[in-house]
C-alpha cells in the first residue's frame, strides 16, 4: 500500500514542479501586427496573477530597422515614466502593460520589447522574469491599379509580343498577381515577370495567350485589388480544317452519296480573323477552282463514278494555309433504314452469312446422323407404306439408289434356289425366278414374324 502511495506523491510534485516553471505569468495575443498609417495600434498584454499581490517592474523598448534601439517608457504598478519624445505619441496606464500608439506613421515600424520583472509577496527575494518581442509594420492601403498594355492593337501569332504593366498610386509593399480570365498566370518559356511583378512580357504572343486580362495589387492592409479588364486580341489560324456533310455516307476521306442526290459540303477552320475559302476539283487530271466560300454544292446526276475535291483555307492576315481533300463517290446506298444499319452494325454481313450457313450445315448434319442411327423407324416405314407404293414395279432394282437403303433380310424361300439364303439384291437379279413378288419389301413383309426372326426385336 506503501508503494502506489510514494509514486504517486511523487507524481503530483513533478507536475506541480513542471507547471510552475512552464507557465506564464503574461500573455500576448499577437506577436506581429500590420498597422495602417495614421491610425492607432493596441500592443495589448494580459497579466495571467494578480497585480494586489505582486510588485511589478518593467519597460518598453523600440528598435528600428536601423538598429537604433530607444527605450520608450518604464513603469511600476504605481508609477510611470515615458520618454519625453514620445509623450505625445504613446500612452501608457499602469498597472496594465499594454502600450497604445496613438497615430502610426512609418517612423513606428520595429521591434516592440516588453521586458517585466514580477515579484510575488508571499516569495519575497524572488523576482520573476517575463519578456516578450513584437513585431509592427506600417502600411499605406493600396488604391486601384491601372493596368496598361504595349502595343495597344491586336498582334500577330508568332510574330510579335506583348508588355503588360500595371502601377497604383497609392500603397507600400505592393504585391501584383496577372489573372488571364480569371485564372492566375506563372512564370513559363514565354510569360516573363518583373522581380515586383508589376511588368508582363508575352514573347512571342500565341493563341492561347488571347482573352481578358486583369491585374490585382495587395498589401498586408489591403485585400486585392482588382484592375479593369483588358483584352488580347490575337490573330492566328487556320487550324483543325475538316470537311462535313450531312448527306451520304463517310468513311475516312471518301464520301458516298446515292445517285440524284443533293449533297453539301461545309469547310470549316479555326481562324482568327475568318478564313477565306476556295473550292478546287481535280477530277480528269485537271484542277479547276469551282467556288468560293465556307459551302459547296454538289449535284451527283453531273459526276460519273468518283471524283476527287479540295478546300482550301487562307488566313489574310496570318498568310498562313490549310487543305482538305475527299473523294465524292456515286453509289447507291440503300433506303435509310439499310443505310443506318450499316453504319451502326457491330457485325458484317459477310459474317452473318457466314454463321448462317454453318448452322444449316450442321442441321442437315444432324438429320441425316439421326436417320442412320435409328433402323426401327427405317423399317417402320416400310411397313407402313401403302400397297401400291410396295408393289411399284422395278426395272432393274438399281435406277433408283435411294430405295436400295436400309437393312436387308435373307429369307429361306424353299425349292427354289439350292442356297439356303438370299438377299434381295440377289433375288433381283435372278431370272430364273418366275414367282417371286418384284421388291424386297413383298419378301421382308411374307416374313413370319416369330420371335427369332422378328426384325424389331
Amino acid at each position: 500500500m506503501e508503494a502506489p502511495g510514494g509514486t504517486a506523491l511523487y507524481v503530483c510534485s513533478f507536475l506541480l514542479i513542471l507547471t510552475e516553471v512552464c507557465s506564464d505569468f503574461i500573455y500576448v495575443p499577437s506577436l506581429v501586427h500590420h498597422g495602417i498609417e495614421g491610425k492607432p495600434l493596441l500592443l495589448s498584454v494580459e497579466t495571467r496573477f494578480p497585480l494586489d499581490n505582486a510588485e511589478i517592474q518593467g519597460t518598453w523598448s523600440h528598435t528600428r530597422p536601423s538598429g537604433t534601439r530607444t527605450t520608450l517608457v518604464t513603469f511600476t504598478k504605481d508609477s510611470t515614466i515615458t520618454d519625453m519624445m514620445y509623450r505625445n505619441h504613446l500612452l501608457f496606464k499602469e498597472p496594465n502593460a499594454s502600450l497604445l500608439i496613438q497615430k502610426l506613421d512609418p517612423g513606428d515600424e520595429g521591434d516592440y520589447h516588453l521586458s517585466l520583472n514580477i515579484e510575488f509577496h508571499n516569495k519575497t527575494g524572488r523576482v520573476i522574469k517575463e519578456e516578450r518581442t513584437v513585431h509592427v509594420t506600417v502600411d499605406v492601403p493600396v488604391s486601384s491599379p491601372v493596368i496598361e498594355k504595349n502595343p495597344n492593337y491586336a498582334v500577330v501569332e508568332d510574330k510579335a509580343n506583348v508588355t503588360w504593366t500595371c502601377s497604383v498610386e497609392r500603397g507600400t509593399r505592393v504585391v501584383f498577381q496577372w489573372l488571364r480570365d480569371n485564372i492566375p498566370l506563372s512564370p513559363s518559356g514565354r510569360c516573363h515577370f518583373s522581380r515586383d511583378n508589376s511588368t508582363l512580357l508575352i514573347s512571342p504572343v500565341r493563341k492561347e495567350d488571347k482573352g481578358i486580362y486583369h491585374c490585382v495589387a495587395s498589401n498586408p492592409v489591403s485585400h486585392g485589388r482588382h484592375s479593369r479588364g483588358l483584352e488580347l486580341n490575337v490573330y492566328y489560324g487556320p487550324y483543325n480544317l475538316e470537311v462535313n456533310s450531312g448527306q451520304g455516307l463517310r468513311t475516312g476521306e471518301v464520301f458516298t452519296i446515292n445517285p440524284g442526290e443533293l449533297a453539301f459540303f461545309e469547310c470549316q477552320a479555326d481562324s482568327n480573323p475568318p478564313n477565306s475559302y476556295v473550292w478546287i476539283s481535280k477530277s480528269r487530271n485537271s484542277t479547276q477552282v469551282i467556288t468560293k466560300g465556307p459551302r459547296l454544292e454538289v449535284k451527283s446526276y453531273r459526276l460519273a463514278q468518283a471524283e476527287e475535291y479540295l478546300c482550301r483555307a487562307f488566313n489574310n492576315v496570318t498568310q498562313k494555309q490549310d487543305e482538305a481533300q475527299f473523294t465524292l463517290v456515286v453509289a447507291s446506298l440503300g433506303t435509310g433504314k439499310e443505310k443506318h444499319t450499316q453504319e451502326g452494325s457491330a457485325v458484317s454481313p459477310l459474317a452473318a452469312i457466314t454463321v448462317c450457313s454453318l448452322f444449316i450445315i450442321g442441321c442437315m448434319l444432324l438429320f441425316f446422323l439421326r436417320r442412320t442411327c435409328h433402323p426401327k423407324r427405317v423399317l417402320m416405314s416400310i411397313y407402313n407404306r401403302p400397297l401400291s407404293e410396295q408393289k411399284r414395279p422395278h426395272r432393274s432394282g438399281h435406277e433408283d439408289a435411294t430405295e436400295d437403303f436400309g437393312i436387308y433380310e435373307f429369307v429361306s424361300i424353299p425349292g427354289k434356289l439350292e442356297s439356303a439364303q438370299v438377299s434381295c439384291r440377289s433375288l433381283a437379279r435372278l431370272e430364273s425366278v418366275q414367282d417371286m413378288h418384284t421388291t424386297i419389301y413383298d419378301v421382308i413383309r411374307h416374313v413370319p414374324e416369330t420371335p427369332s426372326h422378328s426384325l424389331l426385336e
